[in-house]
């Protein structure tokens, strides 16, 4: 069993920035495929980025050139930094963990909202 905990999530203008972070238990982080999706109202949820254990990141098109995506093994933890924010954007964000049986674990979503 994994636990996710999410944070960072809040109310920015346009154009600005914010950094989430998604804390995971357990002791096998390091070798976990890691994720952020979001789901906005009246939308599926969607990958917004992901990272595989050894660091090599993937983004979504909508996202490419304004979120990084991180990890850092030794905190077990993972992070989204978004920035150049558009109302777009706007949605409930989820870390995501897949393991190596191929289970899936998900937080309980942190709000992101831009508006001016």
């Amino acid at each position: 069993q994994v636990q996710l905990v999410e944070s960072g999530g809040g109310l920015v203008q346009p154009g600005g920035s914010l950094k989430l972070s998604c804390v995971a238990s357990g002791s096998g982080f390091s070798i976990y495929h890691m994720g952020w999706y979001r789901q906005a109202p009246g939308k599926e949820r969607e990958l917004v980025a992901g990272i595989t254990p050894g660091g090599r990141p993937n983004y979504a098109d909508s996202v490419k050139g304004r979120f990084i995506i991180s990890r850092d093994n030794g905190k077990k933890t993972v992070y989204l930094q978004m920035n150049s924010l558009k109302p777009e954007d706007a949605a409930v964000y989820y870390c995501n963990a897949r393991v190596v049986s191929g289970d899936e674990y998900w937080g309980q979503g942190t709000q992101v909202t831009v508006s001016s």
